[in-house]
């Protein structure tokens, strides 16, 4: 796990300036504390930051090949790097190393673009082909690890692990864009379609790009996508099985390392399952880890102690304080783009726990996504039935006429709160689902815009990128295009940015064995009512699990890390709120309406309604605002 940096030149081959190189790449030096180093040549400049895990002495990067035809900088871990190896070697290649930094060059020397179909793991990666005066850039299939890049006024490329990575060059122009504003307020994060400053775009989950030295930049390829248009066509006790076993090989291939190792634990399904199939093939105790709330109706830690007593873990647990808004300003310089997640502060404090006994932790990330395990898809599934039976020309006008009249409902209980079940209803499912994932829908956001803000966005709403790939998804029904919507978009941009920015902030390689492509394109192709079933989701991994999980474990309600974000905010976090209308940066900036910002801030604190999410939201894009572009 590393943190990678460079500077190729596309129209002539200019020389690379070294210093402006390792500026760039110490930008990142968190997410390598182990080593650095930094190669160039006529038109071209690598940087690399270390977090060794693998063949600790032989393993330095940038790396290149005996006869220095070509040279990598990689981020992340091949997990199948040993049989991909033994491929090579049957071929004629010869290994300096046991890193399987060395396998991915070869890998490319023998087949070029296609050596992505025989990498399975996280990665984020660039090889330089001298010969070929090529750059390869490649982000795994998922997006565990991401890259940025960016072209400058010089006429080169530059791209980083992270934005900070770019914008420590001073020809990277600070813009923002308004489009990745309005993404922001609408889903949380920016998504990967987009970024937060105008000309710098992220390399997306299963594409690479090609650049030569004397073309123009091409646009990125799309080598790997998830497909739901297929169906098993076996038993239900035959996939269970099968399940099992694709899980064990992923979770197996993820406990390879020459570094002290664990695992999260929440005592959530996904977690405990790893933590389970972790003790299963280790022949020592575990590691894991969680953190708890000093505010029982959060803490899950019990749970958590349950799952490791049964499996003699060597566990660790911390208490932290569910005021715990101190971290605000580390998040925000660690993320650069605004991120309104608010589980990202325990999973920080997860990380940090984890790092003071091991180097490496697997974590149960990529369940929901793969078999659908969001409450919001078990809703999505229902409302789909209901939009098969009623045409969309009688639900339109009736329940969306219903739906304007019924009184919004927050603090209701969950039965009573009808309204946007009915204005959803009234949509297309793709309409529907895009505002359920949403944070501030359109209405929201336009009513606390500026008039200058309405003008630049046009008409642009955000939530027409996820429409749009639910529309289009190779999906069979409902559940298939959100579950394809969410792997797409949620889950790169809000959960493994989430993972990437707080475990490389503390210097932590954090492994996702449920996010196995293997794994997923099974799960695609499960039937629906293997997923959803008696109005739970992840029926089939339930099932499956409970050979090694109490019950009580498997089907207790979710929880998740909850941020206590409504109480700050009438609390401790009053000013703050107060002053993002008045002396903060986004008042600065002109985008928004600052006497509705202020309104939607003592409306919450007087408690006349719950704007936390909002208030939230605008607080990290004031602090990102404020790094960005130095107010």
């Amino acid at each position: 796990m590393c943190g990678i940096a460079g500077i190729f030149h596309l129209e002539t081959a200019k020389p690379v300036d070294p210093e402006r190189l390792r500026k760039m790449t110490d930008s990142v030096a968190h997410r390598g504390p182990d080593g650095s180093g930094i190669w160039t040549a006529p038109g071209v400049g690598l940087g690399h930051r270390r977090l060794a895990i693998i063949d600790l002495d032989g393993g330095a990067q940038p790396m290149l090949t005996a006869d220095e035809a070509q040279v990598i900088s990689f981020n992340g871990m091949i997990y199948n790097f040993q049989e991909v190896r033994e491929e090579l070697e049957a071929l004629g290649h010869q290994f300096e190393t046991e890193s399987d930094t060395e396998v991915i060059l070869c890998s490319w020397r023998q087949w070029g673009v296609d050596c992505l179909k025989r990498l399975n793991g996280m990665f984020a990666f660039a090889v330089f082909d001298q010969r070929k005066k090529q750059l390869f850039l490649a982000r795994d299939r998922l997006g565990v690890k991401p890259l940025f890049y960016a072209p400058v006024s010089d006429g080169s490329i530059i791209f980083g692990s992270e934005l900070k990575a770019l914008l420590a060059n001073p020809l990277l122009r600070r813009e923002p864009n308004m489009r990745a504003v309005d993404d922001y307020l609408a889903f949380g994060y920016v998504p990967d379609q987009t970024a937060i400053l105008k000309g710098v775009k992220k390399l997306q989950a299963g594409h690479y790009l090609l650049l030569e030295q004397g073309r123009p930049a091409p646009s990125q390829i799309q080598y790997w996508d998830i497909d739901f248009s297929k169906r098993h066509k076996t038993s239900a006790a035959d996939l269970e099985n099968e399940l099992v076993s694709l899980m064990q090989d992923a979770v197996g291939s993820r406990m390879i390392s020459d570094v002290p190792f664990g695992a999260f634990l929440s005592g959530g399904v996904d977690s405990s399952a790893v933590v389970a199939l972790m003790a299963e093939k280790s022949r020592h105790p575990v590691n894991t880890c969680s953190v708890g709330f000093d505010q029982a109706s959060l803490d899950e830690t019990s749970y958590a102690q349950t799952v490791a007593d049964r499996f003699r873990t060597d566990h660790r647990s911390r208490t932290v304080a569910a005021d715990d808004f101190g971290l605000i300003d580390t998040l925000a310089a660690h993320f650069d783009e605004p991120f309104a997640d608010g589980s990202a502060l325990p999973t920080y404090r997860v990380c940090e726990l984890a790092r003071e006994n091991v180097t490496v932790a697997l974590s149960g990330d990529g369940a929901d996504e793969a078999f659908a395990g969001y409450r919001r898809h078990v809703f999505h599934n229902a409302e789909e039935r209901v939009r098969g039976l009623v045409p969309q020309s009688i639900r339109g006008p009736a329940l969306g006429w219903l739906g304007r009249m019924y009184p919004k409902a927050d603090w209701a209980p969950q039965i009573f709160r009808a309204k946007s079940t009915l204005l959803s209803l009234s949509r297309s499912g793709a309409e529907g689902y895009a505002e359920a994932v949403g944070v501030t829908g359109p209405n929201g956001r336009s009513s606390i815009y500026s008039d200058s803000m309405i003008r630049q966005l046009d008409g642009y709403r955000g939530e027409q990128s996820m429409i749009d790939l639910m529309d289009n998804a190779p999906a069979r029904d409902g559940l298939d295009q959100a579950q394809y919507a969410d792997m797409k978009m949620w889950l790169p941009g809000d959960i493994l940015t989430k993972v990437d920015r707080t475990s490389m902030a503390v210097a932590l390689e954090a492994r996702e064995p449920l996010l196995d492509y293997k794994l997923m394109e099974f799960a695609a192709r499960l039937p629906s009512r293997l997923r959803v079933r008696g109005g739970t989701g992840k029926y089939l991994l339930k099932k499956s699990m409970e050979r090694y999980l109490p019950q009580d474990i498997l089907y207790r309600p979710k929880m998740g890390f909850v941020t206590p974000l409504a109480q700050w905010f009438r609390g401790p976090l009053a000013e703050q709120a107060r002053n993002i209308a008045s002396t903060g940066s986004l008042a600065r900036m002109g985008w928004f309406d600052t006497t509705a910002l202020a309104k939607v801030a003592e409306d919450h604190i007087s408690g006349k309604s719950d704007n936390s999410r909002l208030l939230w939201q605008l607080l990290m894009l004031d602090k990102s605002v404020k790094n960005l572009f130095s107010l």
